[in-house]
């Protein structure tokens, strides 16, 4: 099924159990109120609590109730891999392991309340579980995907400052071979059933670590995590966020679980209309497009019950007030395109990120007016409906039109021949810049004469949308630059055309 492997199937670990658990006889006063509770928070009907710690305020009361009966001992995690093997844990489990974790993270790690540690590991059941300790002792959780390469690693050491690294055999030469120039690092931990020269191993740790820690009572703005931006638009940035903004802002997006497929919900980048098509003819399932950053959680969403309007993002999803702006900040007519942004001004949304970590000229930079710039452009319709034209950078200005480089890649994928496509801008002597579409062949039409190919895609994008943006130069590529996250850099095409790669 072509391009299917861009879609994102997103499933959130902590989220609420299905309604019947929910309103267990037992139990359903203390779980109606838990849950009722966070979701007025989202609805800004109620204060943000002055303290909140996601370890000790949901887990550690599921895992009480667990223990007094109250409550069936179902499965808080639930972990296959390829091979059939499986781990399981209850809610008193999880808690119980997070806690052995979190004591060796003290001792004999040495880390403290508001170090910072990177984990980068596969998904595997240890990143649960070290995610868990972090929270519990205050320990800020920095995760990195298992493909980052040691410059990587070396940039997010020493940006971050951490004093503590966590992985596996296989990242552990990579991350060797630049300790020597990382002043700040301190430890290295090792998730390996054998033991390396200059590591503590984590697993022979957490067999004789205690069980007894109490948890850190952490203020709900206090950090709680950071991201590295995916870096599509530039050096990776440092996106913080407390244990409010992921803890309880994520609530609103993880609604409950099905027992089959019934729901079908997409994030990353946004999906083309072919591939929505593709995946309802195969499941007979609506996929509900949903639009957020590492900046911000979710931000516009197509919720359960909403009518679907395809290559729409949906609607702003509560607690955020979204609008489209101009460059100064000040709300556009529906229908116009500008930037997508969120207001923060009289109050800043909880859930929205804390700011750029060492940046403050790049935290700055991201507020017009009373509002939060995203730098992503879009148009909000007379429903309310938000669509996506492109990151700001990549907007392609040629004789004066504004283009997209999304819809033309949505045009592009719509045809047999393309598997994949970015389009980017390209010098040009008259127009200024036009677009140009970088292509990425499917199978049966490698052999084909590309000039041929190239003014036949030409004519296709013409058709399918307005002909001004189709695109005047078509290069066949192997492969596109992608960020480790697997998003197409576009900034590495357009930067090549105009000779500052």
């Amino acid at each position: 099924m072509k391009t299917l492997f861009k879609l994102r199937i997103l499933q959130f670990l902590w989220t609420p159990p299905s309604p019947s658990r929910l309103f267990h006889k037992d139990n359903r006063r203390l779980v109606a109120y838990i849950v009722s509770h966070y979701e007025s928070i989202n609805r800004c009907e109620q204060e943000l609590p002055e303290h909140f710690n996601f370890a000790s305020d949901v887990l550690d009361k599921w895992s009480q109730l667990e223990k007094a009966g109250k409550r069936p001992a179902n499965a808080a995690f639930w972990w296959i891999n390829d091979k059939g093997d499986e781990v399981k844990w209850s809610f008193e489990e999880l808690g119980f392991l997070s806690r052995k974790a979190a004591n060796v993270l003290s001792d004999p790690c040495g880390l403290q309340r508001g170090d910072r540690v990177i984990v980068i590991l596969p998904r595997i059941p240890e990143w649960w579980i070290l995610n868990v300790a972090c929270i519990r002792t205050g320990i800020v959780f920095i995760p990195g995907t298992s493909q980052l390469t040691a410059k990587d690693i070396f940039y997010r050491l020493q940006a971050s400052k951490a004093k503590c690294i966590i992985t596996n055999d296989t990242l552990a030469p990579a991350v060797d071979s630049v300790m020597p120039d990382c002043q700040f690092l301190k430890t290295k931990l090792i998730v390996s059933e054998g033991s390396r020269d200059g590591w503590l191993n984590f697993q022979e740790l957490l067999k004789v670590a205690p069980a007894d820690h109490n948890c850190i009572k952490t203020k709900s703005r206090d950090p709680m995590l950071i991201y590295f931006t995916s870096g599509s638009t530039g050096p990776p940035k440092m996106v913080e966020h407390s244990h409010s903004s992921y803890g309880i802002g994520f609530t609103v997006s993880g609604s409950y679980k099905f027992m089959s497929l019934r729901h079908c919900v997409t994030g990353g980048e946004p999906l083309n209309p072919e591939v929505m098509e593709q995946w309802k003819t195969q499941t007979g399932l609506d996929i509900y497009e949903g639009y957020g950053q590492t900046e911000t959680v979710t931000i516009c969403a197509n919720v359960k019950g909403m009518k679907i309007k395809p290559g729409s993002m949906g609607k702003a999803s509560p607690p955020y007030d979204v609008q489209v702006v101009d460059d100064q900040g000040d709300i556009l007519p529906r229908g116009e395109e500008g930037n997508i942004a969120i207001r923060i001004k009289p109050t800043r949304p909880f859930c929205l990120f804390s700011q750029y970590l060492d940046n403050p000229e790049k935290t700055a930079s991201t507020e017009h007016g009373n509002f939060y710039i995203t730098g992503d452009r879009g148009i909000m319709d007379e429903e309310g409906y938000f669509w996506f034209v492109g990151r700001s950078d990549d907007i392609i200005n040629s004789s004066g039109y504004r283009i997209g480089p999304f819809e033309v890649e949505s045009a592009l994928i719509q045809h047999p021949a393309v598997a994949e496509s970015a389009v980017a801008s390209s010098p040009d002597p008259i127009r200024g810049e036009v677009v140009k579409a970088f292509v990425v062949l499917a199978p049966d039409f490698l052999s084909h004469d590309p000039e041929k190919l190239a003014l036949e895609l030409q004519e296709h994008v013409k058709k399918v949308t307005a002909p001004y943006k189709y695109p005047r130069k078509v290069e066949f590529v192997q492969e596109l630059p992608k960020t480790v996250a697997g998003k197409i850099q576009r900034k590495v095409l357009r930067n090549k055309e105009w000779g500052r790669a």
